[in-house]
């Protein structure tokens, strides 16, 4: 069982000051955030990639890059890369450079995302959402595969026996797939057997258990063996000394960076009474103190087949010093804890 964590990087107004931190000084904090989370012992570290004011990382792989030459152990992926706007020949190398310098800790978490701001910016047309994603992962693995590639797809140049570099460590350099939900999605990540990670964020996380076994199937359609490959969620949390103190410190932000996207998306407010529903063990929010917390992963680990677990903290911008606590606590309390009783458990079923 893989913990870790994920970040937007968010710079949202202080929900009391209303002072909004600069992207640069946000930036380096997320690499001290790094840098403790792979001294405290945990697995991965995701730097998800957006294109507006309120979020600094428009480019994981140059943070995650700044991270690795101050790590040891850690693995740095992107959560996620936004695909359908990228150029897969610039991701490869962005990815396998960070992988060199990180000696073979990089991974690409692939997805669509699910803001479009990209779209325009890069001069893409939201039309060819699907079709640009499919064509950009075809070319992506193929990268990957094949030092020298030829290629021709509908949206970018073709290429002609041309060859990618530097290649990576890792061979093959890991690419996952993020998904939302979406069936297709899971499918296609299972026929290509590659890993999966779901963003739970919302509703039961059990609800998410159909989607694991379907996933499972196409990869055995696909020739694949399933014990190969590693299921991930992406859940929203916090963790403090008490669960008191971690839904109020954690509320304000939350609140806040929901209220906004609810307005550009047409979604109900978001109030404390909704938080402390997600919040409850069957919900979709992992905030609490280290037992409880511990007790909600271990819960998806049993029943829904989850092998690597990430918390993405903090939702909107919050003290530094509080997110640094709460990674500190998932690792030295949280991560022991759900480790041993799921090596235990899985002892016991083989077992059985």
């Amino acid at each position: 069982m893989e913990i870790g964590l994920s970040t937007f990087v968010e710079t949202t107004p202080n929900v009391e000051t209303g002072e909004v931190i600069s992207h640069a000084t946000r930036i380096r904090e997320v690499v001290e955030e790094i840098v403790l989370a792979d001294q405290v012992g945990l697995d991965v570290f995701g730097v998800g990639e957006h294109h507006r004011e309120d979020f600094a990382a428009s480019s994981p792989a140059m943070l995650l890059a700044a991270a690795a030459a101050k790590t040891k152990r850690i693995r740095l992926t992107s959560s996620v890369t936004v695909l359908s706007s990228a150029d897969p020949v610039r991701v490869f190398q962005d990815f396998a450079t960070l992988d060199a310098i990180s000696n073979g800790r990089a991974e690409i978490m692939a997805g669509r995302g699910s803001f479009i701001e990209s779209f325009p910016l890069f001069g893409f047309d939201l039309r060819d959402y699907d079709e640009l994603f499919n064509e950009n992962l075809e070319l992506l693995l193929k990268i990957r595969k094949d030092e020298k590639v030829s290629w021709r797809g509908g949206h970018r140049p073709a290429i002609d026996n041309l060859g990618v570099y530097p290649r990576p460590v890792q061979d093959p350099l890991p690419v996952w797939i993020g998904s939302g939900g979406n069936s297709e999605s899971v499918i296609r990540a299972g026929l290509l057997g590659l890993p999966l990670v779901l963003a739970i964020i919302g509703g039961s996380p059990m609800q998410f258990e159909p989607l694991v076994q379907l996933y499972k199937k196409a990869a055995i359609k696909g020739g694949h063996d399933v014990s190969q490959l590693p299921v991930a969620s992406h859940s929203h949390g916090f963790i403090a000394e008490s669960t008191e103190l971690a839904a109020d410190k954690f509320f304000p932000s939350t609140q806040q960076v929901m209220n906004k996207l609810g307005r550009e998306r047409g979604w109900g407010p978001y109030t404390r009474a909704s938080f402390d529903s997600a919040r409850s063990f069957e919900g979709a929010l992992y905030v609490g103190d280290a037992d409880t917390v511990a007790e909600k992963i271990i819960h998806l680990r049993k029943n829904v087949g989850i092998t690597r677990f990430m918390l993405h903290v903090p939702v909107g911008t919050m003290p530094h010093d509080d997110v640094m606590n709460a990674i500190k606590l998932l690792g030295e309390e949280v991560a022991p804890k759900v480790r041993e009783e799921i090596s235990s458990w899985e002892k016991a079923n083989r077992i059985k």
